[in-house]
């Protein structure tokens, strides 16, 4: 005979104290419920509950149980999630290195389904979890209750699949305020009940702030949600290259998934100072007023700023267009900009074969705020994947961080936290600091890679003296300022000489570039000042002329087409003609044309130059002698077709 004092206690602990939920798969008796409740409570050394039964269709077999803010998951569906989410993130491509990466797909010759079934089965032998762990409903309903108490108990047992759950509190504007996540860390990945997924950013004493990324239309109060213990991941890898992604690295360019065998937190370290090395290998641009005047060095960050349409995007894709055959892999992060110009942008370096070394990582206008406030950090994982493990020189293009320090300003002010100047947040230095501060150049023992990151700010009014811009010329070792008054009297790029810097300088040249390139900062600046005076409209003397004269050339040499960049030897070429003076006896409209024609007649009657400057990268006296007779040969043959300029002789 039972005791009454037993079972009155018995009843007592389930109808009191916090409570214990269960949600079963199908049709098991309470009863049979009310052991493996009582089990539980004896594994957890749990006194008093209250014990809540709900049934969910979806779980296969088995059971979840919830208890004070945890998740324990003994359902079927459960576990093959798990293995589903093992399988993805272990997988393996034995792919050649120099392989098709950006192949969407494997043909049944490659991949043929007997491997499929190795690669599961390897996978299955892999899987760190148990099968006890899952119970199936026919085992609760058969097993006799000794062999069911042994039953639970091992599955008990095993509490790795713990989750910490929380509910909705409350949700607004892409950002849900959560209960119950007591150990959530800052930057935490938070999954909800609906399939969507958001960021902790605000860690307060009985809340926490999670803006969401994926899903803000499918979360709703009271949804459940639960910890990822990991932070926010995106696939890395070679299989990224000639691709279009989004914020999280999912393909968003309709060629197909993209194959990858590692992800990597998109926040990380920057290099320390002894991991680092000196920047002195040059980035080419192939923009001779950049390469000539600020040059970029691998490991560098050279800010691109300046007024909206003033060809600050130009500059950056030109770049990129250069680095074909120079072994730079680059990734290209358009931030807040229309998708059609996103689109366009993709179709023109698929045009000038681009595509082949680029990632493109988009965050639209049309996306979320915290979809533009990831996607540089995304851009920059994706990024040193690159320099890490592949020692590879990376250039990354921002485009550009004022849109992107406005999806910063949005979120924290959906946040609730403080607004400072221009209503960013105080930490909005940091922001930009910590992105920027990961592109560096590597030591050698750590194989010698690089990130050169060339980020964008656009100015209101030619103020570089506002919030933004001052934070990030602070961070960056120089920039390009672009001045729209150039831009608009045909100086294109539109290059500002006086304002831009390159804090890098010469060590990021080759010593032919250093030795035509000298001369030319202080020639425009003369020229410029003397400009001046020749409003005036007085009689000027001969050497104030020839200063006159040298700057219209300089000038005029410096303009360039878009996505015609030069290569390093022509650029050399062109820059000791002009600071020779060679150019000198031509009317303005003229330049253009005889350069580019003597050019053309180097390539083709003194090819050797062109090699001897690219393979030695000095100019030696036996190079400028060479160069000074095809322009001699040249300028006679021009002569001969220009009768205007002989009457001059």
């Amino acid at each position: 005979m039972s005791n009454p004092t037993s079972d009155n206690k018995e009843t007592k602990s389930r109808a009191k104290g916090p409570s214990l939920r269960i949600e079963t798969a199908g049709d098991i008796p309470e009863e049979r419920l009310a052991k493996v409740a009582a089990k539980f409570a004896e594994v957890n050394e749990i006194e008093e509950y209250r014990l809540i039964i709900e049934q969910r269709d979806d779980l296969i077999g088995g059971f979840i149980v919830y208890f004070q803010g945890s998740r324990y998951d003994y359902s079927i569906k459960g576990q093959l999630s798990r293995i589903g989410s093992f399988m993805k993130q272990t997988r393996s491509f034995e792919a050649p290195v120099d392989g098709d990466f950006a192949k969407a797909a494997f043909t049944k010759e490659e991949f043929p389904s007997t491997k499929i079934k190795e690669d599961l089965e390897d996978a299955l032998d892999r899987f760190p979890e148990s099968h006890k762990i899952s119970i199936d409903n026919i085992e609760i309903h058969t097993l006799s209750d000794e062999d069911l108490n042994k039953r639970i108990e091992d599955a008990f047992l095993f509490q790795e699949h713990r989750d910490e759950v929380g509910k909705v509190a409350s949700i607004s504007d892409g950002v849900a305020s959560v209960t119950g996540l007591k150990n959530c860390m800052l930057n935490e990945l938070i999954y909800f009940a609906s399939g969507a997924t958001g960021i902790a950013m605000n860690l307060e004493k009985t809340k926490v702030g999670v803006v969401l990324l994926t899903g803000e239309d499918t979360v709703v109060e009271s949804m459940s949600c639960k910890r990822t213990m990991t932070t926010c991941s995106v696939p890395v890898g070679m299989g990224l290259l000639g691709r279009v992604v989004d914020a999280l690295g999912h393909p968003i360019d309709g060629k197909g998934v993209i194959r990858y065998t590692e992800e990597r937190p998109v926040e990380s370290p920057a290099p320390t100072i002894i991991e680092r090395a000196p920047v002195d290998t040059p980035l080419f641009t192939g923009i001779t007023a950049i390469d000539a005047l600020t040059p970029i060095g691998r490991g560098q960050r050279e800010l691109i700023i300046g007024d909206r349409q003033t060809g600050k995007t130009s500059i950056a894709l030109d770049a990129i267009i250069n680095q074909k055959n120079e072994d730079v892999i680059c990734v290209y992060v358009p931030i807040g900009q229309k998708m059609a110009n996103i689109v366009a942008t993709a179709g023109l370096l698929e045009k000038h074969g681009a595509m082949d070394y680029t990632v493109i990582v988009a965050a639209s206008a049309s996306e979320s705020a915290a979809m533009q406030y990831i996607a540089p950090f995304a851009a920059c994982a994706i990024a040193e994947k690159f320099m890490y493990d592949y020692h590879k020189d990376v250039l990354i293009v921002y485009d550009d961080l004022s849109k992107h320090a406005q999806a910063y300003r949005a979120i924290s002010l959906l946040l609730r936290r403080p607004p400072g100047r221009e209503a960013y947040p105080g930490d909005v230095f940091y922001l930009h600091s910590r992105l920027l501060e990961r592109s560096a150049r590597l030591s050698e023992e750590l194989g010698g890679g690089s990130i050169t990151a060339l980020p964008i700010v656009e100015t209101q009014g030619n103020d570089i003296s506002a919030y933004i811009p001052t934070n990030v010329i602070s961070i960056t070792d120089g920039q390009i300022y672009l001045s729209p008054e150039l831009f608009f009297s045909g100086q294109r790029p539109a290059v500002n000489v006086g304002l831009s810097v390159s804090r890098v300088g010469g060590a990021a040249q080759t010593k032919a570039v250093k030795k035509v390139a000298g001369p030319l900062r202080i020639s425009l600046a003369q020229a410029r000042e003397m400009a001046s005076f020749s409003q005036f409209g007085s009689d000027l003397d001969e050497n104030t002329q020839l200063q006159i004269k040298r700057g219209t050339v300089l000038n005029e040499v410096l303009k360039q087409e878009r996505f015609s960049p030069l290569t390093m030897a022509s650029e050399v070429v062109l820059l000791y003609c002009a600071t020779t003076d060679k150019f000198n006896f031509l009317a303005t409209e003229d330049i253009f044309e005889f350069y580019t024609e003597l050019m053309s007649e180097i390539k083709l009657r003194h090819p050797n130059i062109f090699e001897e400057l690219t393979d030695g990268k000095v100019l030696t006296d036996e190079i400028k002698n060479e160069i000074d007779t095809a322009y001699n040969e040249y300028k006679e043959a021009f002569l001969r077709d220009h009768e205007e300029y002989v009457e001059d002789y």
